[in-house]
Parts: C-alpha cells; sequence; structure tokens
C-alpha cells in the first residue's frame, strides 16, 4: 500500500556522499526518498534520518544495481512501498579498486566498474521508463524524469582509470539515448556532471586536488559539495526545465570552460 500520496524519488547509492544530498534536498520539498544502498545500512540509516528531519517521507532498500535480480527487487519495493515513482537518479557508481596505468588494467577491473556504473543503470532506467510509461498512461503521474549523474571524467582523460572513464562516457549516450526515446511520453532526460565534489571516493586524492584547486584548476576555487549537485536535481525534478531533455548540466566550478 502507498504511504504517501505525493511525488518519489529514487536514488540509487544514496547512503552517503551525493546521492545523499539529494535524497536530503528533495526531501526539504516534501519529497518521498527511496534511499538505495548496497551494503552500507548504517550509513543508509542515517540518511534516512536526515532526509526525514528535512521534512520527507524516506525508506532504506539494500540492492545492487549491478545484479537484474536486485534491480527488479528495488523497482518492486518502491512501488510497494510507495505505489509510484517520479524520479529516477542514477547515482550510484564506483572507481577502480585500484588506480592502474591504462596498459595493466584487468578484465575483472573493467568489468566489475562498467557494470555497476553503465549496465546497472542503463538497465535500471529500462525496468523504470517502462513502469513511468505505465503509470502516466493510468494518471497516476504527470512529469517523470530521469537524471544520470555522470562525471566530468566522460570526456576528461585519466589513463590509471579508465574503466571509469569509459563508464561515464557510455552514460553520456545513454542520457541521450533514452533522452530521444522517451520525449515522446514526456519524461525527460538529463544528464548532471559533477566535478571534483568532496566525497568519500575523493578522500584519498584529498591533497592533490587541493593544490590543483587553488592553482587555478576550476575559475570557481573551492571544493564542491554534494549539495551543489543536489540543487541541479531540484531544479529538474521540481519542472524549472520544461523545455529541455537530454541536456548536460555541468557541476564542476567551471571546469569544463577552456581558458588560456
Amino acid at each position: 500500500m502507498s504511504m504517501a500520496s505525493g511525488r518519489v524519488a529514487l536514488i540509487t547509492g544514496a547512503g552517503r556522499g551525493i546521492g545523499r544530498g539529494i535524497a536530503i534536498a528533495l526531501a526539504g520539498r516534501g519529497w518521498s526518498v527511496v534511499i538505495n544502498y548496497r551494503s552500507d545500512a548504517e550509513a543508509a540509516a542515517t540518511a534516512v534520518r536526515l532526509a526525514e528531519n528535512a521534512g520527507g517521507q524516506a525508506v532504506a532498500i539494500q540492492a545492487d544495481v549491478a545484479s537484474a535480480a536486485d534491480r527488479e527487487r528495488l523497482l518492486t519495493e518502491t512501488l510497494r512501498q510507495f505505489g509510484r515513482i517520479d524520479l529516477l537518479v542514477n547515482n550510484a557508481g564506483i572507481a577502480p579498486r585500484q588506480r592502474v596505468d591504462i596498459l595493466e588494467t584487468d578484465e575483472a577491473s573493467y568489468d566489475e566498474v562498467m557494470t555497476v556504473n553503465l549496465k546497472g543503470p542503463f538497465f535500471l532506467t529500462q525496468l523504470v521508463a517502462r513502469t513511468m510509461i505505465a503509470l502516466l498512461e493510468a494518471g497516476v503521474i504527470t512529469q517523470p524524469r530521469i537524471i544520470n549523474i555522470s562525471s566530468i571524467s566522460s570526456y576528461v582523460s585519466s589513463t590509471n582509470r579508465a574503466e571509469y572513464c569509459l563508464s561515464k562516457a557510455g552514460m553520456a549516450m545513454m542520457t541521450a539515448l533514452y533522452a530521444d526515446r522517451l520525449a515522446a511520453y514526456g519524461i525527460h532526460v538529463y544528464e548532471i556532471r559533477p566535478g571534483i565534489i568532496e566525497t568519500d571516493m575523493t578522500g584519498p586524492v584529498r591533497e592533490k586536488y587541493d593544490r590543483l584547486i587553488a592553482g587555478g584548476l576550476t575559475p570557481i576555487r573551492r571544493w564542491g559539495q554534494p549539495e551543489d549537485v543536489a540543487r541541479a536535481v531540484l531544479a529538474i525534478a521540481e519542472g524549472y526545465l520544461p523545455f529541455s531533455t537530454g541536456e548536460v548540466i555541468n557541476v564542476d566550478g567551471g571546469f569544463h570552460l577552456r581558458r588560456l
């Protein structure tokens, strides 16, 4: 049975970092949020509490987006809990377990990163899109949206984590493909490209990026925060880009600018 009649967002990888920031921001606007996590139940419980404190309803659902069975269960449980889905945010992603030169990258690392970062979101989006179409036809939802959280690594070469760059480049095309296919149904699809964001993933290279940012790597000379990405998600979720789909939104401190 549905827990709420309001809008419902499913955010993958929402226990920590950018995903948690997105969940809290949406909850603050009255959204009900599904906080998907793979293994850290304690972090997910904290995210649920913070989202509820922000004013929304929240539930944590364990599922590995790399698993077809888990993807099915994640959507089924979302519908069981809330009866609808208005927004999918494909945020879950991993970096390689080790940064290795492209000439030494092995197939195990390639397969793991590509499965989590690209194959999983691709097929989860397929499942959710079919459901959104049915819910639109039934009059349950009116303006569904899909947002893919990509990275500046979709176009910036990092030869010691090639599999990560390839997965994010693939997500860029995935966004274009789904935006094209789903526009006729009124389902708009967007890509948000974060730059250097302060999260657990960037923790190991903190000193490196401190130096680069101080040296002018980005025109806006500070680390990005999960809240910066969340604000871009809110703009889409709240309907402020009604005549856009397939759009790329850079949240990168101006990194993408070509400067002399």
